[in-house]
């Protein structure tokens, strides 16, 4: 009788120990009562081609990518799903038995289920949304606000060059402003993104204006170190109701652990904890 591979999967970066995904696959994996292991993999952009095509042979269902790998996966994957192709970027590959790499970005997924379960009644037909940050987590957190029916997104980015090829890219309902009248077109959102690294631990602050913060708007910030950001602080302060990004990060992780450990996990308290430890 053959025994059956343990399915093994990681998230695959450089650097990577930093990483909070093995804290929260393996807490999946115990409570869960599922064989397999989730590791990091420290592997280099001249190494990442040849690791991906040995890992399935190692015993890898699939990886997470992190930086500084998400857009370059989309030239050695197979197969790539349409909002992976509209985000420009992946973050989840599944290892098929056929031998084909499939590539999926679950962070647009995830960064709508975490305003979603945030018990603040967010709704994105509420307003206009306002982004601040026009890098590659910005690509998905505008699709993904797009798709879930914000009726204006306003998008704002130090360099306005990037900001505008957003626009050009997603269409009519991206308005841009200059990064110095970011602070103004705060006054009528009722979502507020921060995507950028500003404010985060090791990172400058965020310095735009925050005083056209509107009582009753949901603001949420993709750092999560620290999980409570200046701008989430303000905010507070402020009346509005405010979302960490944790919850983005494990929320995208879901559905990578489905297709690859069989089962859907659930996001909860626990798993929270688990993260953070």
């Amino acid at each position: 009788m053959t025994e059956q591979k343990i399915p093994l999967a990681g998230v695959i970066g450089s650097p990577v120990a930093h990483s909070k995904s093995p804290k929260i696959h393996s807490h999946w994996l115990k409570t869960m009562g599922l064989p397999g292991h989730y590791v990091p993999m420290d592997v280099s952009a001249d190494n990442l081609a040849d690791v991906l095509r040995v890992l399935p042979a190692a015993g890898f269902v699939g990886v997470n990518i992190t930086i500084p790998h998400k857009e370059k996966v989309l030239d050695l994957a197979d197969v790539v799903t349409d909002r992976a192709t509209l985000i420009g970027a992946a973050n989840t590959l599944i290892f098929r038995e056929d031998g084909k790499i499939h590539a999926d970005n679950t962070d647009g997924y995830g960064f709508i289920k975490n305003l979603e379960g945030a018990e603040c009644g967010w709704n994105a037909a509420a307003g206009p949304a306002a982004v601040l940050g026009a890098g590659g987590a910005s690509r998905a957190v505008i699709a993904a606000l797009l798709d879930a029916g914000v009726p204006e997104l306003l998008l704002s980015n130090r360099s306005r060059v990037r900001a505008d090829a957003l626009a050009q890219e997603f269409g009519k309902r991206v308005r841009v402003f200059d990064w110095v009248q970011a602070g103004n077109m705060l006054e009528h959102c009722a979502t507020v993104v921060n995507t950028t690294s500003l404010g985060m631990t090791g990172q400058q602050p965020l310095r735009v204006p925050l005083d056209g913060l509107q009582k009753g708007a949901v603001v949420t910030d993709i750092v999560y170190a620290p999980l409570r950001t200046k701008l989430l602080d303000v905010a507070e302060q402020m009346g509005c109701h405010t979302v960490d990004g944790l919850g983005m990060l494990l929320h995208q992780a879901v559905p990578g652990f489905e297709r690859w450990f069989g089962q859907r996990p659930e996001v909860d308290a626990a798993t929270r904890a688990a993260a953070l430890q």
